[in-house]
């Protein structure tokens, strides 16, 4: 028998970005424990794919697929009036929708600012404020904003990124200092160094892949599948005391610094 102090059992739970990557398998995570999951993104065959995906793993209840860009105000309006019209109520919204180009700032043109800081920071922000209100009426909801390694300090060569994932962190103790009385909670997920598809050319180099992995205590890359069990426990019954704060699953990426230290001290 499960425990109900981590169950999501008939939540309502929308989660952006939640046809491919981490988005994906948190809506497998969600779907598979009898939530009730809405999946959005930009493509509506790939919000499909994942569904038939989704509901292939053992999804108990249907899997909603919504187009919505995050970046839109009148998307996130719909999104909200669809899902409210079907279920009547919000449980649980996880902010996975990100994009990235890797570049030198100075190469970094208006346009590539604008799609990851619209996406990324503006979105997170519109779906949190347009679903927040929900949530606040409810008196009961929990947000889970994807962060980042770089919410803590900028990797190089992707700056407009970093910056929206570090903003996003400050985004996350203002919602949860704002919104802690009326009973909603809001925490921060960090991944570490993940294998995506979107990442999967740069971790294929090997170069990558050993400076990765010696940097990780546990010695190896993460999956998105380990993602999974630290948002649902952000989004259950076991975390009811826990708001604001950001949780680095990382492998220990960033419980301190690898130095090649003989053995032995050097002494």
């Amino acid at each position: 028998m499960s425990d109900p102090l981590f169950s999501v059992t008939d939540q309502i739970v929308i989660i952006s970005g939640g046809s491919r990557g981490i988005g994906k398998a948190i809506a497998e995570g969600f779907a598979v424990r009898e939530a009730h999951t809405i999946i959005t993104g930009r493509d509506g065959d790939s919000l499909k794919i994942a569904v038939d995906e989704i509901t292939q793993a053992g999804a108990t209840h249907p899997v909603l697929p919504i187009v919505c860009d995050v970046s839109k105000s009148g998307d996130i309006t719909a999104l909200v009036e669809t899902v409210m019209e079907k279920y009547g109520r919000i449980d649980t919204l996880i902010n996975v929708a990100g994009v990235n180009r890797r570049k030198p700032s100075l190469e970094i043109t208006e346009d590539d600012y604008d799609f990851v800081m619209n996406i990324n920071l503006k979105g997170a922000f519109q779906m949190s404020c347009a679903i927040g209100k929900v949530m606040i009426k409810q008196h009961a909801g929990a947000i889970v904003n994807i962060e980042s390694l770089n919410t803590l300090r900028p990797l190089k060569n992707v700056l407009p990124y970093a910056m929206s994932k570090s903003a996003l962190g400050h985004m996350t103790k203002g919602h949860a200092l704002e919104w802690g009385e009326h009973g909603v909670r809001v925490n921060g997920l960090a991944p570490g160094f993940i294998l995506t598809d979107l990442t999967q050319k740069l971790w294929s180099l090997e170069q990558m892949q050993q400076w990765g992995k010696i940097n990780t205590p546990q010695r190896r890359l993460g999956t998105p599948q380990d993602m999974v069990g630290t948002a649902l426990f952000l989004a259950s019954e076991a975390s009811a005391f826990l708001t604001g704060q950001t949780i680095y699953v990382d492998g220990g990426y960033t419980c301190g610094w690898n130095w090649p230290i003989p053995e032995g001290g050097g002494q």
